[in-house]
């Protein structure tokens, strides 16, 4: 039975039994390439009064935060520190720009057009990768849909006017650890018609989706279906009838029926930090009987996933419930999927803790979001490289590339080129 597809634990797994490194500099041919990356971002600065081009001041940026920097002055301080070596690829005919400079030029570039290129660029990388290591597409993809609060983004200085911290809606590919939708959340609506607004342009076939219940909605889940998409998502109070239909489903006499019962009940038990949890899975296939079923579309079966916690030092334990509705029917790959779900809530972390987001107090909605999307590809590019840098947590290869971006960037760029990787792997086997 297909399970998920996780590319990124097989890509580490391939290059540790392999055994494989990557040094030598890159081709010119991927250094072009990556140099010339955000050529497709239009500048918005009037022409005859552009001291520093777009391209090197989004590259240099890049290279900043992916080498520990977290402010718009350090990203400054970078390029001064760096010039020398930036000269390299870059003509840097004015030197390198001001911490203004970057604030006010990411404050005018279009969000839409920063992500487009980025995901062209690692989706496409990605693609490559797989065919250099021989890695197949088994399983379904699984795509993640929440929200995140900025929580440093807001202000309020002695007036009754608030300004909000920005909200942005993420749909997070788990499957390739890419970030496919940033898009931040205008104060009067909400993630809801954001998120059906992408859903209802992307191609969903073989995708399972995965969202709290919040997006629990007719709408959303209609338009995963009609891209020929599958889903799992929760359930809460905001869909009371649905909510308490599982309740009655799931009654402990009836948990303990389909215990017994082949492909309705799945246990999965780990232990971490000083506790140990066991979750129990339940499903019960639905039937379109009940009132507004024919509402929602695909409806296949009610999950409800029982989460038991023991406290190893305090000896406390807790007990969880947690119910979904879904559009498959095998219990192991719903449990999967609703574990699998917790992938955007690390990439959330990891923007927070790694990359100090949650301590960045840029107020320019526009500019912050433009910064989060290059921490989001340089995390994307750092989760890469973790198993050529002995498998170092994200927050230390940023260090690494802080104390010799050089190096550590030959090492990122060769990724970039899959003749090489496929050449390595083949004398490896050799």
């Amino acid at each position: 039975m297909a399970r998920l597809n996780h590319f990124i634990l097989e890509y580490k797994e391939c290059i540790r039994t392999t055994g494989l490194t990557l040094g030598g500099s890159p081709s010119k041919r991927v250094v072009y390439r990556f140099v010339h990356l955000f050529k497709t971002v239009e500048d918005p600065r009037a022409e005859g009064m552009i001291d520093y081009p777009l391209c090197e001041i989004l590259l240099i940026a890049f290279l900043a935060l992916l080498s520990d920097c977290s402010k718009w002055t350090e990203i400054e301080d970078f390029g001064k520190d760096h010039q020398r070596w930036l000269k390299k690829f870059l003509k840097l005919k004015n030197g390198v720009p001001s911490h203004d400079t970057y604030c006010r030029v990411f404050s005018l570039i279009d969000p839409a057009q920063l992500q487009e290129a980025i995901t062209a660029l690692l989706l496409e990388n990605i693609t490559a990768l797989k065919k250099a290591v021989g890695i197949k597409e088994n399983g379904y993809r699984h795509l993640c849909i929440d929200g995140k609060e900025e929580r440093g983004t807001g202000r309020k200085y002695g007036t009754a006017e608030k300004v909000s911290n920005l909200q942005t809606l993420h749909i997070y590919d788990a499957t390739n650890s890419i970030c496919l939708v940033s898009e931040p959340i205008a104060e009067k609506t909400n993630e809801i018609p954001v998120a059906q607004k992408f859903l209802e342009k992307m191609n969903l076939k073989g995708c399972i989706v995965t969202f709290d219940s919040l997006h629990t909605q007719v709408n959303t889940i209609h338009l995963i279906a009609e891209q020929k998409g599958d889903y799992v998502g929760g359930l809460k109070g905001n869909q009371g009838s649905l909510l308490s239909r599982a309740e009655g489903i799931f009654t402990p006499a009836k948990r303990e029926k389909l215990k017994a019962m082949d492909g309705r009940y799945y246990r999965e038990s780990e232990k971490a930090h000083n506790q140990v949890e066991t979750r129990h899975y339940y499903l019960v296939k639905t039937n379109t009987s009940f009132n507004g079923a024919k509402e929602w579309k695909n409806l296949r079966s009610f999950i409800c996933c029982e989460k038991h916690i023991h406290h190893l030092v305090t000896g406390k334990e807790t007990v969880e419930m947690r119910f979904y509705i879904s559009s498959l029917t095998d219990i192991e790959l719903c449990a999967e999927a609703i574990r699998g779900h917790w992938a955007v809530e690390g990439f959330h972390w990891y923007l927070d803790v790694s990359f100090e987001e949650d301590e960045n107090t840029t107020m320019d909605k526009n500019a912050f979001c433009c910064y989060s999307m290059m921490n989001k590809m340089a995390l994307a590019l750092c989760k890469l490289v973790q198993p050529f840098m002995g498998n170092r947590s994200i927050r230390r290869i940023r260090k690494s590339f802080a104390r010799d971006p050089e190096t550590n960037l030959a090492i990122l760029l060769n990724n970039f080129d899959t003749e090489q990787l496929r050449e390595a792997i083949s004398s490896q086997n050799a």
